[in-house]
């Protein structure tokens, strides 16, 4: 039997090696450390008013490391890496110890494991109560943003329920009714009469139902309304002129869910490190940890000031395999390794700031973190099952 497992082993390895791109794709640049901020305090006594919850998508310790070592230097940190309490998280689904976005994000807004692919949905497919749903139950507000489609896996599962994340036009519909006050990210052809199979005009339903709808950075700057759907770009942001960043959509996210004396639920996806892992391109990943970070920075700067928010940052998966494995030269670049063009199994780091920032140090599975986030927001206990 050993010598069997041993075979199937080395057989998977080989298999994985075969699969994989050749390697090194290319060198990273070490920057100079020129930003050394002081590590955040911790904040005791207070209780939990809101809740701002940020996943970076695809993003390991090699993804943060490499964004640290392109932005700041070895010696200096990330936003994210001040957070005075951090851990790791365990991110297997219910089928399959390497879990997708859909799962992934699914036990963080149900507190339940599911099959890779479910939005919203246990494994027998029955729809799970979000920490959303829960939270504008309780009078309070709440907001999506992405730099996907809004429609995508990870913000879908905090506000959908369907059989497959696939179901992005099925998603955008059940938008309408979700009651969050702010939707920022990409996604116009599912919203759109001509981008969607059933001809639906859903810009127009959601502008009878009180939502500016956004198109650029400039509406975004400009909006005045306390309810607002943006749609920046087709699918995807792109990164082109006129797209906002996501630091300017979590600001203006803030603003305006502020407002609630109830308090807020805000969750934000740096959806496309997962791209750069899933594309193998090092260069695109640090682009976006730098931009997931200042997104980062803008939460941290509102919770420092307000004292009652709860920052919480993670991931829901590894993607690529990602390891910096030499320094070239005098030290100014290092090689840049991947063991695949999917996710890992491999856990994800996890950070916190705020009142309660303790509950999320050690090792926790992903269904924790979201069961603990609703317990805090004191808007229900998860898991929670809607029969039919």
């Amino acid at each position: 039997m050993k010598r069997l497992l041993l075979l199937v082993l080395i057989l998977s390895i080989s298999t994985a090696c075969q699969d994989s791109p050749d390697n090194p794709t290319e060198n990273i640049y070490v920057a100079e450390s020129e930003f050394t901020p002081e590590l955040l305090p911790l904040v005791e006594g207070k209780t939990v008013k809101n809740i701002i919850f940020l996943i970076g998508d695809g993003t390991g310790i090699a993804q943060l490391t490499s964004g640290q070592y392109a932005t700041v230097g070895p010696d200096g940190l990330l936003h994210m890496q001040t957070m005075p309490v951090t851990g790791f998280v365990k991110t297997h689904s219910s089928d399959n110890l390497i879990t997708d976005s859909a799962s992934g994000a699914t036990a963080y807004s149900c507190g339940l494991k599911t099959y890779n692919g479910a939005i919203g949905v246990n494994p027998d497919k029955t729809p799970c109560k979000t920490i959303l749903e829960l939270a504008e139950e309780k009078g309070l507000s709440t907001g999506l943003v992405s730099t996907s489609s809004i429609t995508h896996a990870t913000p879908a599962s905090f506000a959908a329920h369907v059989e497959s994340r696939s179901m992005e036009d099925e998603i955008a519909a059940q938008f309408i009714n979700s009651g969050a006050e702010v939707l920022l990210g990409g996604g116009v052809e599912y919203f759109t009469a001509e981008g969607r199979e059933d001809s639906t005009d859903l810009i127009s339903e959601f502008s009878d139902k009180g939502y500016q709808v956004l198109l650029n950075a400039d509406d975004l700057a400009n909006s005045t309304s306390d309810r607002l759907l943006g749609l920046f770009a087709s699918d995807g942001l792109e990164r082109i002129e006129g797209e906002p960043s996501s630091a300017a959509m979590t600001s203006k996210a803030l603003e305006i869910l502020n407002k609630n004396e109830n308090g807020f639920f805000l969750m934000i996806e740096g959806s496309q490190i997962d791209w750069g892992g899933h594309g193998n391109s090092a260069e695109y990943v640090i682009n976006e940890v730098q931009d997931f970070d200042a997104a980062v920075k803008a939460a941290l700067d509102f919770a420092q000031e307000d004292g009652e928010t709860l920052v919480v940052v993670t991931a829901d998966h590894e993607t690529g395999g990602m390891t910096l494995q030499r320094q070239i030269a005098d030290g100014d670049s290092l090689e840049i390794y991947w063991t695949t063009g999917y996710h890992t199994g491999t856990p994800v780091p996890l950070m916190a700031y705020g009142p309660s920032a303790t509950e999320f140090m050690g090792w926790r599975d992903n269904t924790y973190v979201g069961k603990k986030l609703a317990e805090l927001l004191q808007v229900g206990e998860l898991p929670i099952l809607i029969e039919n």
